[in-house]
């Protein structure tokens, strides 16, 4: 099959590999060789991947999407967090053009393969047997143990050395429908020899942090619209940072899901740690930040630090308190005066008062983030900035003497003026032409860069 979305997110009408398997055998291993970098959190201890991971990769330049998943047991076998697991694998495969099943050749046929496998024959999906960590010629020949379970040869391959890896991609590729495969023919046709792929412009990004149990998943399925995050009360149920494209009335969007993030000195194991490093990097890479805060708790102190260090950042934030809803109304004015009073550094950052579980004002974010996005990129003409500044400078001259003899926007993301001037500047004055040039452009919330270049 070939289809445009994937469980209601955009393919692009990409092909669709899923790596499924049961916990442990090396799913996310074989998902970063595919890839071609570090990009799921790995650990050798089941339960790490949970929520599905979907990026594209390519192989002899046909691209296609490869989608990570956590360890797949029948339901009613697990915990209820299990279960939900479970169901985020199935729903993948709905959706699959080739299943890629691992198994793994240094332990052999188990129960768990087996059950799996009976389920994968059910599906009529394409499904390929993996015999991952066949890392020499005595493990390859232990894979034919696989046989019985009835899904074809299984291949044999070392995710973490990279052994017959690219054989395997051979066989993935094969396997795609003729229009998936003809695709690259059909785009050097179309755009000519010297086209680069990049004449579209990227989908804005927007992280969606906090600290742990807060609601982020909550808020990422009623974004994307479908339950794409795992979504439990327990602390910590994300491990990684979740990308979503999705199709809105206001263009494209990649929404992220990111991981909860505590204080260093509470993080007690490796794999919450690289779940904090890629949710930092979510930040570093977005266009705007979604900081959740549980509103019935108010601001805390860790939330303060989260804020700071979006911030620190650049991007625009927008501050989300959720579950307003079990928030007395006597003590909701309370709650406000918190806000402001402990996230001040933050400036004019919308606030937006949201129910996540039910959807109450979800939809007021979109016309947020727009804005937010549009402020983002903002880029001013010189002669605007220059004469926005002289007439600043009119109202209220420097001290001193000092002043501002010329002024450029030097980049966006967020805008960064850089000026020239004649001596140094008080921080109070570079504040007041600073919040001058955000008043006058509209820049709103988002974070400005101002470098000063003292004349020689």
């Amino acid at each position: 099959m070939t289809d445009n979305t994937l469980a209601g997110v955009e393919t692009g009408g990409l092909p669709t590999v899923v790596i499924i398997g049961r916990p442990n055998v090396g799913k996310s291993t074989l998902f970063n060789r595919i890839i071609g970098s570090q990009q799921a959190i790995v650990e050798d201890r089941p339960g790490i991947t949970r929520d599905r991971k979907v990026l594209e990769a390519s192989w002899l330049e046909v691209p296609f999407l490869v989608i990570d998943t956590g360890g797949w047991m029948p339901v009613g076998d697990g915990t209820a967090l299990d279960d939900k697991v479970s169901k985020q694998v199935e729903e993948a495969v709905d959706g699959a053009d080739v299943v890629m099943f691992v198994v793994d050749a240094s332990v052999g046929l188990t129960d768990d393969d087996s059950m799996i496998a009976n389920w994968l024959r059910r599906t009529r999906r394409d499904v390929m047997v993996i015999a991952n960590k066949a890392d020499n010629d005595r493990r390859e020949a232990d894979r034919w143990e696989f046989m019985s379970l009835g899904l074809g040869d299984p291949i044999p391959v070392s995710a973490l050395h990279g052994r017959r890896a690219g054989d395997l991609l051979d066989e993935v590729i094969a396997r795609f429908p003729e229009e998936a495969r003809a695709q690259r023919d059909f785009a050097e046709y179309e755009h000519g020899d010297d086209w680069d792929g990049d004449d579209e412009v990227a989908a804005p990004r927007i992280a969606i942090v906090g600290r742990p149990n807060v609601g982020k998943s909550t808020l990422f399925n009623r974004l994307v619209g479908e339950e794409r995050a795992v979504v439990h009360d327990m602390p910590g149920t994300t491990r990684d940072s979740i990308d979503t494209l999705v199709e809105t009335e206001d263009g494209p969007m990649v929404f992220i899901d990111t991981a909860g993030m505590r204080r260093k000195g509470k993080i007690d194991d490796s794999a919450e740690y690289y779940s904090m490093v890629r949710a930092l990097r979510a930040i570093d890479d977005a266009d705007v930040a979604l900081l959740v805060i549980d509103g019935t708790e108010g601001v805390t102190s860790q939330d303060q630090r989260l804020a700071e260090r979006v911030n620190a950042s650049g991007c625009p934030i927008l501050l989300v308190l959720n579950k307003w809803e079990l928030v007395s109304p006597e003590n909701r004015l309370e709650k406000m005066a918190e806000l402001h009073r402990r996230l001040a550094f933050v400036g004019d950052a919308p606030i937006l008062k949201i129910s996540a579980l039910t959807g109450k004002n979800v939809s007021r974010l979109l016309p947020h983030l727009q804005e937010s996005i549009a402020q983002y990129h903002t880029r001013v003409p010189t002669r605007d900035i220059n004469k926005i500044i002289a007439a600043a400078q009119q109202r209220a001259p420097g001290p001193k003497g000092a002043k501002v003899l010329y002024a450029v926007q030097g980049a966006t993301d967020p805008p960064t003026f850089t000026l020239f001037v004649n001596r140094e500047i008080p921080a109070t004055y570079m504040r007041y032409i600073e919040r001058t040039i955000r008043e006058e452009f509209g820049l709103g919330s988002t974070a400005i860069k101002m470098r000063v270049r003292k004349k020689s």
